[in-house]
């Protein structure tokens, strides 16, 4: 259980948790998430369906992006960080707090 909290508060989770269900939308999407347009539908159940897809279709890329540029400015962040002498949380290893 503590494993699982540790993960979750970790800095990175919410954007790799966007990345990992874009990825798995299109994953899905790729393996016949279109099969709803196979069968024979009422035509407001098809076109509530393909605005779905369209409105999906065009935001989760958008989403992927923001969290692939967020995790890599986070990553960017911490490894400056340690290279400049400064613990992750913005303390200096001498103790002195430094402004952001």
């Amino acid at each position: 259980m503590e494993t699982l909290k540790r993960v979750v508060r970790n800095e990175y989770f919410p954007a790799a948790a966007v990345l990992a269900l874009v990825v798995l939308f299109w994953v899905a999407g790729l393996f016949g998430g279109l099969s709803l347009l196979s069968r024979s539908q009422p035509p407001i159940a098809t076109l509530t369906w393909l605005l779905f897809v369209y409105a999906a279709a065009v935001l989760t890329p958008l989403a992927g992006v923001l969290a692939a540029a967020d995790l890599l400015r986070r990553w960017w962040r911490n490894r400056r960080a340690a290279n400049d002498g400064t613990v992750q949380d913005g303390t200096a290893q001498d103790g002195a707090r430094i402004g952001s």
